[in-house]
């Protein structure tokens, strides 16, 4: 028998939280400032970006005045997004290692108000499309070169439970994360030469967020009641799960949806 010679491909080298350069898209409020501020617990630097809560995104930055910077920027434009990135590697003397495609786009999580199969248009699944993938994709490519720099890289888009679990008719929102986790996938195969990890992490309801404000107390209370948990998962219950995408701990793991609601939806 002739033995074969082993190869093995190179580990990618993983960078402590505390070392990372962190965007949060939609970063300034409800879950994304969860998610924001987990980082900036961990020691991350973090970029805050905003759409329109400059407020809020400024008051969360001067929390953490060594370690945050607010950048408005609608994700949408992709130009925008790159200069995000430079003004961010200006600022902080390195190129974004970590991104979080957490932004959502002019939605709100209110069955009653959303459009049904029989009225659902082109607009409104456009709208969504351009605010759920095209954004996302967009923002990969603005910090891509800086993690191709680096030799590494994290990428951990924000998806749902609700393509498993479609108790609610927001089928423009749905249909357009399910395309994010094939995005998710894809990028993953394409980037891992790269060092470069690229998964998901999906919620289901969460209590509480600016988009699941207008939610019905009803609504709350039926979801608690089917988790085995019998509570709903809280915006830093998802946060912790990102936090584990981004750190050393998941260096063998990308293409993955982790589901974060509690139990109520398996697999």
């Amino acid at each position: 028998m002739t033995a074969q010679a082993e190869t093995t491909a190179p580990i990618t080298a993983a960078l402590p939280l505390k070392d990372q350069l962190v965007l949060v898209t939609g970063g300034a409020r409800g879950l994304g400032a969860a998610i924001s501020t987990a980082f900036l617990e961990a020691g991350a630097k973090v970029v805050i970006n905003y759409k329109s809560s400059e407020t809020a995104a400024n008051e969360l930055a001067a929390k953490y005045p060594q370690q945050a910077l607010a950048v408005q920027a609608d994700v949408r434009d992709a130009g925008a997004l790159a200069s995000l990135a430079e003004e961010a590697g200006s600022h902080f003397k390195r190129p974004i290692t970590t991104l979080v495609n957490n932004a959502l786009v002019d939605f709100s999580f209110n069955g009653d108000a959303r459009s049904k199969a029989d009225s659902i248009s082109a607009e409104e699944l456009s709208a969504q499309f351009a605010g759920s993938v095209l954004a996302p994709v967009a923002a990969i490519q603005a910090v891509l070169p800086g993690m191709r720099e680096t030799g590494f890289g994290r990428i951990v888009n924000i998806g749902t439970n609700l393509f498993q679990n479609p108790v609610v008719p927001y089928h423009d929102y749905t249909a357009t994360k399910a395309a994010l986790l094939s995005v998710t996938r894809t990028f993953a195969d394409d980037l891992g030469q790269d060092g470069i990890n690229v998964n998901m992490v999906s919620g289901g309801l969460l209590r509480t967020t600016d988009a699941s404000a207008a939610t019905p107390e009803e609504v709350f209370d039926l979801i608690a009641a089917g988790s085995p948990l019998r509570r709903v998962t809280t915006p830093a219950e998802l946060a912790d799960a990102v936090l584990f995408f981004a750190s050393p701990l998941s260096r063998g793991v990308t293409g993955q949806n982790l589901i974060v609601d509690g139990g109520l939806v398996k697999g």
